[in-house]
């Protein structure tokens, strides 16, 4: 790997990791396109890259992380509710993963399951938007009013999100909605749920293969992917915010399903390879 596909690698992590468009899905397809071998060490380093994302919405979301904080200790009760929240809807995707790991990446990394989960997400995302605008009765609770058992709604939806291409956002943004939700509190939940599933998901992943990666790639090309992610992601989530406030989640919709059928066409030709 050269460093400037490493700086490119990190960009396209930090600008897809938080918008409903699965940064795991744009990743393989930049490396395919580059050229780079699949395998652990290359599964591993788009993984890990994902801590650059993670330190941009903890800076972010800081107060939150805070408040949370201080939950754990006691000092904050409404903290402490989020934080419970949080852990419920992380059980059910890390209870899948660990099970289902070995199988998720031996059959499911592959250029057409992302595909197909791009369209199929992309619908998801326009009919749910269209069934919300439709809506006489919508509801628009804070985060404040989010109960357990609603956090493990979500925290079901999000090991949808196990299958390549769906986008981990997509899922829990939608089932915050399906939950009550407003739109900028589905969304919050969806950052502050990212940044445990994430940061388990990269521990895990650098424990497994983090030697092979780093003999593979080199340290220096992990930093850079760091660094790189953690500036596209920064930039990226505050559009996304801004955004989604006057326009909803259409573009990222109609984005989906034209980036699947475009790769789909491409695979389809013998361009690129699955």
């Amino acid at each position: 790997m050269e460093w400037w596909e490493a700086l490119l690698l990190g960009a396209v992590e930090g600008l897809t990791e938080y918008l409903p468009v699965s940064s795991t899905g744009h990743l393989l397809l930049a490396q395919r396109a580059l050229g780079l071998e699949a395998g652990g060490a290359a599964n591993a380093y788009a993984i890990c890259i994902q801590a650059g994302a993670i330190l941009a919405v903890a800076g972010l979301y800081r107060r939150r992380v805070a408040q949370m904080a201080r939950g754990l200790a006691g000092g904050d009760a409404e903290g402490a509710r989020l934080l419970a929240c949080i852990v419920t809807a992380f059980v059910p995707a890390a209870v899948v993963g660990l099970l289902f790991d070995d199988w998720i990446e031996a059959r499911l990394f592959g250029l057409w399951p992302i595909v197909s989960s791009w369209f199929v997400g992309g619908v998801l995302i326009l009919v749910v938007g269209r069934a919300r605008r439709a809506s006489t009765a919508r509801s628009e609770r804070s985060l404040a009013s989010l109960a357990p058992s609603a956090a493990l709604v979500i925290g079901l939806a999000q090991t949808l999100a196990l299958w390549p291409g769906t986008s981990r956002s997509l899922v829990t943004i939608v089932g915050g909605l399906l939950v009550g939700l407003s739109l900028s509190a589905a969304v919050e939940f969806s950052f502050l749920l990212g940044l445990a599933t994430l940061l388990a998901a990269t521990a895990y992943k650098a424990l497994g293969h983090g030697s092979e990666m780093l003999a593979t790639f080199g340290p220096l090309n992990l930093v850079l992917g760091l660094f790189s992610a953690w500036l596209f992601a920064v930039l990226s989530v505050r559009w996304m915010i801004a955004w989604l406030e006057r326009h909803g989640l259409a573009l990222f919709g109609w984005y989906r399903v034209i980036l699947a059928v475009g790769v789909g066409s491409i695979l389809w030709s013998g361009g690129l390879a699955a």
